[in-house]
């Protein structure tokens, strides 16, 4: 397990408009190797490309966006290939900004098997962090923002790749179901329309592997 390191600020560099370094972001993610990384619909980089676009459909704002392209960047509890470790947690923040690299790091830190009941149980959100084993809760808005970057990390990949989708589509409609008040609208109708057509049938686990 890799050791977390709390980002305790430093420059944000430049971009303050965390879309305006999206080519940077895309050269980054192309040198630590996403564009060679198999991933369901292709490779790791177009999984990322289309989880910011799909965020981008949703409404969100420019920090969420770069949030999705790069919510794979410390690895996740679905699909554990980092491609930084979070020693360099300021190498990314200058690039995408502090608030964008926060989200990605809850993202990669959260112990999806402990967090996810919580997310659909009441509130406020404890979250539990896989490299630590500590327990912190987030503020309302980054808990939203986790979600709407679950939601669009598991639609795109459940969309290409059937097994995936057969096997955990009911168990994520379930979850997004209930913790739906953490959703977008668009997030929300966008599950629905993926994910409840198969809802009478059985689930296992707590996401895919992504």
């Amino acid at each position: 397990m890799r050791r977390s390191v709390p980002y305790d600020g430093g420059s944000p560099g430049s971009a303050r408009d965390p879309a305006a370094a999206w080519p940077a972001v895309q050269a980054l993610l192309r040198a630590r190797g996403a564009g060679e990384t198999k991933h369901p619909g292709g490779t790791l980089l177009d999984h990322l490309d289309r989880v910011a676009r799909l965020l981008a459909e949703w409404g969100a704002g420019p920090d969420l966006q770069a949030a999705g392209l790069c919510h794979a960047m410390y690895g996740t509890d679905g699909f554990d290939h980092a491609l930084m470790g979070t020693d360099e947690r300021a190498l990314l923040a200058e690039l995408i900004g502090e608030r964008a690299e926060a989200l990605v790091f809850l993202y990669a830190s959260c112990d999806r098997a402990v967090v996810y009941p919580r997310l659909a149980s009441g509130r406020p959100v404890v979250f539990r962090d896989r490299f630590t084993d500590g327990e912190h809760t987030p503020s309302p808005p980054d808990v939203r923002a986790f979600v709407e970057i679950t939601a669009a990390n598991e639609l795109d990949v459940l969309a290409h790749d059937p097994d995936l989708a057969e096997r955990h589509g009911p168990t994520l409609h379930r979850l997004f179901t209930r913790s739906q008040d953490l959703l977008s609208t668009p997030a929300r109708d966008a599950c629905e329309r993926q994910l409840g057509r198969d809802s009478l049938g059985r689930g296992r686990g707590t996401g895919s592997p992504a």
